[in-house]
Protein backbone atom coordinates (compact mmCIF):
# COMPACT_ATOMS: atom_id res chain seq x y z
CA UNK A 1 0.00 0.00 0.00
CA UNK A 2 1.38 3.37 -0.96
CA UNK A 3 1.93 5.93 1.80
CA UNK A 4 0.51 9.39 1.34
CA UNK A 5 2.94 12.12 2.30
CA UNK A 6 2.21 15.80 2.69
CA UNK A 7 4.04 18.80 1.32
CA UNK A 8 4.21 21.19 4.24
CA UNK A 9 2.58 24.19 2.61
CA UNK A 10 -0.53 25.79 4.10
CA UNK A 11 -3.18 27.70 2.20
CA UNK A 12 -4.64 30.87 3.64
CA UNK A 13 -8.05 31.13 2.02
CA UNK A 14 -10.48 32.10 4.81
CA UNK A 15 -7.96 30.64 7.29
CA UNK A 16 -8.54 27.09 6.03
CA UNK A 17 -5.90 24.42 5.57
CA UNK A 18 -5.19 23.07 2.12
CA UNK A 19 -3.55 19.65 2.41
CA UNK A 20 -1.67 18.93 -0.81
CA UNK A 21 -1.28 15.15 -0.61
CA UNK A 22 1.44 13.64 -2.75
CA UNK A 23 1.76 9.92 -3.52
CA UNK A 24 5.44 8.95 -3.71
CA UNK A 25 6.66 6.46 -6.29
CA UNK A 26 7.55 3.87 -3.66
CA UNK A 27 5.88 3.86 -0.27
CA UNK A 28 5.50 0.16 0.49
CA UNK A 29 6.57 -1.81 3.55
CA UNK A 30 6.17 1.01 6.04
CA UNK A 31 6.33 0.86 9.84
CA UNK A 32 3.09 0.65 11.79
CA UNK A 33 1.85 4.06 12.84
CA UNK A 34 1.19 4.58 16.56
CA UNK A 35 -1.18 7.54 16.65
CA UNK A 36 -1.47 9.49 19.91
CA UNK A 37 -4.89 9.50 21.55
CA UNK A 38 -5.01 13.30 21.58
CA UNK A 39 -2.77 15.72 19.68
CA UNK A 40 -0.91 18.07 22.00
CA UNK A 41 -2.16 21.63 21.80
CA UNK A 42 0.87 23.33 23.28
CA UNK A 43 4.12 24.01 21.46
CA UNK A 44 5.46 25.88 18.49
CA UNK A 45 6.37 24.69 14.96
CA UNK A 46 4.99 21.57 16.69
CA UNK A 47 6.30 21.80 20.25
CA UNK A 48 9.22 24.16 19.73
CA UNK A 49 9.99 27.70 20.89
CA UNK A 50 8.95 31.26 20.20
CA UNK A 51 11.75 33.07 18.37
CA UNK A 52 13.07 36.49 19.30
CA UNK A 53 13.27 39.38 16.83
CA UNK A 54 16.61 39.25 14.94
CA UNK A 55 17.28 35.68 16.13
CA UNK A 56 17.06 34.20 12.62
CA UNK A 57 17.93 37.06 10.24
CA UNK A 58 18.17 34.67 7.28
CA UNK A 59 14.55 33.52 7.69
CA UNK A 60 12.24 34.39 4.81
CA UNK A 61 8.45 34.22 4.75
CA UNK A 62 6.65 33.61 1.46
CA UNK A 63 3.01 34.36 0.78
CA UNK A 64 2.60 32.80 -2.63
CA UNK A 65 -0.28 33.82 -4.85
CA UNK A 66 -1.96 31.27 -7.08
CA UNK A 67 -5.03 31.65 -9.29
CA UNK A 68 -7.63 30.86 -6.63
CA UNK A 69 -5.77 30.88 -3.32
CA UNK A 70 -2.75 32.04 -1.35
CA UNK A 71 -0.33 29.75 0.45
CA UNK A 72 2.25 30.29 3.17
CA UNK A 73 5.80 28.95 2.82
CA UNK A 74 9.26 29.71 4.14
CA UNK A 75 12.64 30.33 2.60
CA UNK A 76 16.24 31.22 3.34
CA UNK A 77 18.14 34.32 2.29
CA UNK A 78 21.53 33.22 0.89
CA UNK A 79 22.75 36.55 -0.54
CA UNK A 80 21.62 40.13 -0.99
CA UNK A 81 19.46 39.07 -3.95
CA UNK A 82 18.72 35.32 -3.72
CA UNK A 83 16.28 33.24 -1.65
CA UNK A 84 16.37 29.45 -1.44
CA UNK A 85 13.08 27.59 -1.02
CA UNK A 86 11.18 24.45 -2.03
CA UNK A 87 10.00 23.83 -5.59
CA UNK A 88 6.53 22.82 -4.40
CA UNK A 89 6.14 26.32 -2.92
CA UNK A 90 6.85 28.12 -6.18
CA UNK A 91 5.48 25.69 -8.76
CA UNK A 92 2.66 27.29 -10.81
CA UNK A 93 2.48 30.50 -8.76
CA UNK A 94 1.66 33.87 -10.28
CA UNK A 95 3.57 35.99 -7.75
CA UNK A 96 4.79 35.98 -4.15
CA UNK A 97 5.35 38.41 -1.30
CA UNK A 98 8.80 37.89 0.21
CA UNK A 99 9.03 38.79 3.91
CA UNK A 100 12.51 39.74 5.12
CA UNK A 101 13.55 40.63 8.66
CA UNK A 102 10.16 39.59 10.03
CA UNK A 103 9.21 38.21 13.44
CA UNK A 104 5.48 38.93 13.43
CA UNK A 105 4.69 38.46 9.75
CA UNK A 106 1.25 40.07 10.12
CA UNK A 107 2.65 43.37 11.43
CA UNK A 108 3.62 45.39 8.37
CA UNK A 109 4.81 48.22 10.64
CA UNK A 110 7.21 45.95 12.51
CA UNK A 111 10.70 47.37 12.86
CA UNK A 112 13.13 45.76 10.41
CA UNK A 113 10.47 44.02 8.30
CA UNK A 114 10.53 44.40 4.51
CA UNK A 115 8.03 42.91 2.05
CA UNK A 116 9.05 42.57 -1.59
CA UNK A 117 6.79 41.38 -4.43
CA UNK A 118 8.27 38.95 -6.97
CA UNK A 119 6.68 37.30 -10.01
CA UNK A 120 7.13 33.95 -11.75
CA UNK A 121 9.87 35.39 -13.97
CA UNK A 122 12.00 35.86 -10.83
CA UNK A 123 11.80 32.15 -9.92
CA UNK A 124 14.08 29.29 -10.99
CA UNK A 125 12.65 25.83 -10.29
CA UNK A 126 14.93 22.81 -10.52
CA UNK A 127 14.63 21.43 -14.02
CA UNK A 128 14.10 17.89 -12.70
CA UNK A 129 11.52 18.77 -10.04
CA UNK A 130 8.97 15.96 -9.80
CA UNK A 131 5.80 16.88 -7.88
CA UNK A 132 4.64 13.25 -7.78
CA UNK A 133 7.74 11.83 -6.11
CA UNK A 134 8.69 15.15 -4.41
CA UNK A 135 12.15 14.76 -5.91
CA UNK A 136 14.48 17.74 -6.48
CA UNK A 137 12.23 19.91 -4.30
CA UNK A 138 14.28 23.08 -4.58
CA UNK A 139 13.92 26.49 -6.21
CA UNK A 140 15.48 29.94 -6.19
CA UNK A 141 13.89 33.38 -6.04
CA UNK A 142 15.78 36.40 -7.34
CA UNK A 143 14.82 39.65 -5.66
CA UNK A 144 14.21 42.55 -8.09
CA UNK A 145 17.23 44.43 -6.72
CA UNK A 146 19.91 43.78 -4.08
CA UNK A 147 18.89 44.50 -0.50
CA UNK A 148 20.99 46.08 2.22
CA UNK A 149 21.91 43.87 5.16
CA UNK A 150 21.26 45.07 8.69
CA UNK A 151 20.73 43.60 12.15
CA UNK A 152 17.36 42.16 11.05
CA UNK A 153 18.38 40.84 7.64
CA UNK A 154 21.47 38.67 7.09
CA UNK A 155 22.15 35.73 4.76
CA UNK A 156 22.61 32.14 5.84
CA UNK A 157 25.82 30.42 4.83
CA UNK A 158 25.89 27.62 2.28
CA UNK A 159 27.80 24.47 3.25
CA UNK A 160 31.35 24.26 1.98
CA UNK A 161 31.98 22.05 -1.03
CA UNK A 162 34.46 20.16 1.15
CA UNK A 163 31.60 18.76 3.27
CA UNK A 164 29.61 17.67 0.24
CA UNK A 165 29.54 14.08 1.43
CA UNK A 166 28.69 14.78 5.07
CA UNK A 167 25.55 12.96 6.20
CA UNK A 168 25.16 15.16 9.31
CA UNK A 169 23.74 12.09 11.07
CA UNK A 170 23.48 12.70 14.84
CA UNK A 171 24.18 16.42 14.48
CA UNK A 172 21.74 18.92 16.00
CA UNK A 173 20.00 21.37 13.68
CA UNK A 174 17.42 24.16 13.94
CA UNK A 175 14.24 24.42 11.88
CA UNK A 176 12.16 27.59 11.89
CA UNK A 177 9.01 28.99 10.34
CA UNK A 178 5.48 30.35 10.69
CA UNK A 179 3.72 27.03 10.13
CA UNK A 180 1.03 25.43 12.25
CA UNK A 181 2.03 24.99 15.90
CA UNK A 182 0.54 21.49 16.14
CA UNK A 183 -2.04 19.12 14.72
CA UNK A 184 -4.87 20.83 16.57
CA UNK A 185 -4.06 24.26 15.10
CA UNK A 186 -6.34 25.38 12.29
CA UNK A 187 -4.02 27.99 10.77
CA UNK A 188 -0.43 29.14 10.69
CA UNK A 189 1.07 31.26 13.45
CA UNK A 190 1.79 35.00 13.30
CA UNK A 191 5.08 34.91 15.18
CA UNK A 192 8.20 33.03 14.11
CA UNK A 193 8.85 29.68 15.84
CA UNK A 194 11.86 27.37 15.98
CA UNK A 195 12.86 23.94 17.19
CA UNK A 196 16.19 22.16 17.72
CA UNK A 197 16.24 18.57 16.49
CA UNK A 198 18.79 15.81 15.76
CA UNK A 199 19.50 14.69 12.20
CA UNK A 200 18.61 11.07 11.45
CA UNK A 201 20.63 8.70 9.34
CA UNK A 202 18.91 8.23 5.98
CA UNK A 203 18.92 4.46 6.45
CA UNK A 204 16.66 4.91 9.50
CA UNK A 205 14.42 7.38 7.66
CA UNK A 206 13.99 4.86 4.84
CA UNK A 207 12.26 2.46 7.22
CA UNK A 208 9.44 5.01 7.48
CA UNK A 209 9.18 6.38 3.96
CA UNK A 210 10.78 3.73 1.77
CA UNK A 211 11.88 4.92 -1.65
CA UNK A 212 10.41 8.38 -1.08
CA UNK A 213 13.61 9.29 0.78
CA UNK A 214 16.70 9.58 -1.39
CA UNK A 215 20.32 10.62 -1.00
CA UNK A 216 19.15 14.14 -1.89
CA UNK A 217 17.00 14.24 1.26
CA UNK A 218 17.83 14.78 4.91
CA UNK A 219 15.57 13.73 7.81
CA UNK A 220 15.07 14.90 11.38
CA UNK A 221 14.11 12.87 14.41
CA UNK A 222 10.82 14.21 15.78
CA UNK A 223 10.97 12.56 19.21
CA UNK A 224 8.99 14.56 21.75
CA UNK A 225 6.64 15.60 18.93
CA UNK A 226 9.06 18.38 17.90
CA UNK A 227 8.67 18.84 14.18
CA UNK A 228 8.00 21.10 11.24
CA UNK A 229 4.37 21.44 10.17
CA UNK A 230 2.11 22.83 7.44
CA UNK A 231 3.24 26.31 6.43
CA UNK A 232 6.92 25.63 7.14
CA UNK A 233 7.58 24.33 3.60
CA UNK A 234 10.74 25.63 1.98
CA UNK A 235 11.99 27.00 5.28
CA UNK A 236 15.49 26.53 6.67
CA UNK A 237 17.18 23.72 8.53
CA UNK A 238 20.51 25.10 9.79
CA UNK A 239 23.31 23.63 11.86
CA UNK A 240 22.90 24.41 15.55
CA UNK A 241 26.52 25.57 15.90
CA UNK A 242 25.92 29.31 15.46
CA UNK A 243 27.35 29.20 11.93
CA UNK A 244 23.94 29.73 10.29
CA UNK A 245 24.84 27.05 7.75
CA UNK A 246 21.79 26.01 5.75
CA UNK A 247 21.69 22.23 5.23
CA UNK A 248 18.01 21.53 4.51
CA UNK A 249 14.77 22.93 3.09
CA UNK A 250 11.49 21.74 4.61
CA UNK A 251 9.91 19.40 2.05
CA UNK A 252 7.36 16.83 3.28
CA UNK A 253 6.02 14.73 6.13
CA UNK A 254 3.51 11.96 6.72
CA UNK A 255 -0.14 12.88 6.11
CA UNK A 256 -1.28 11.68 9.55
CA UNK A 257 0.05 14.77 11.31
CA UNK A 258 3.05 16.72 12.56
CA UNK A 259 3.08 15.30 16.09
CA UNK A 260 2.82 11.56 15.45
CA UNK A 261 6.56 10.91 15.72
CA UNK A 262 7.41 10.25 12.09
CA UNK A 263 10.48 12.00 10.64
CA UNK A 264 10.20 15.26 8.76
CA UNK A 265 11.95 15.22 5.40
CA UNK A 266 14.02 18.05 3.90
CA UNK A 267 15.78 18.73 0.63
CA UNK A 268 19.51 18.17 1.29
CA UNK A 269 21.26 21.40 0.31
CA UNK A 270 24.69 19.80 -0.15
CA UNK A 271 23.24 17.78 -3.02
CA UNK A 272 22.47 20.99 -4.91
CA UNK A 273 25.52 23.19 -4.30
CA UNK A 274 26.58 22.97 -7.96
CA UNK A 275 23.05 23.77 -9.13
CA UNK A 276 22.91 26.79 -6.82
CA UNK A 277 26.31 27.99 -8.06
CA UNK A 278 25.37 27.59 -11.73
CA UNK A 279 22.22 29.64 -11.28
CA UNK A 280 23.44 32.29 -8.83
CA UNK A 281 27.24 32.27 -8.78
CA UNK A 282 27.08 31.75 -5.00
CA UNK A 283 29.28 29.16 -3.31
CA UNK A 284 31.25 28.64 -0.12
CA UNK A 285 34.76 27.42 -0.84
Amino acid sequence: MKLLVLALCVASVAATIDWDTIVPEDGDDQKSLNLPEEPKEEGRIANGNLAQPKQFPYQVGLMVHLQKKNALCGGTLISNQWVLTAAHCTDSIDSADVYLGAFDRTNRKEQGQQVIRVTKKDIIIHEHWNPVSVQNDISLIKLPKPIEFNEYIQPAQLPKFSVFFSSYSGVNAIASGWGRTGDSATSSTDKLQWVQVPIMDNSDCLTYFGGSVRDTNICINTAGHKSTCNGDSGGPLVLADNSNTIIGLTSFGVKYGCEVGWPSVFTRVTSYLSWIFINTGIYNA
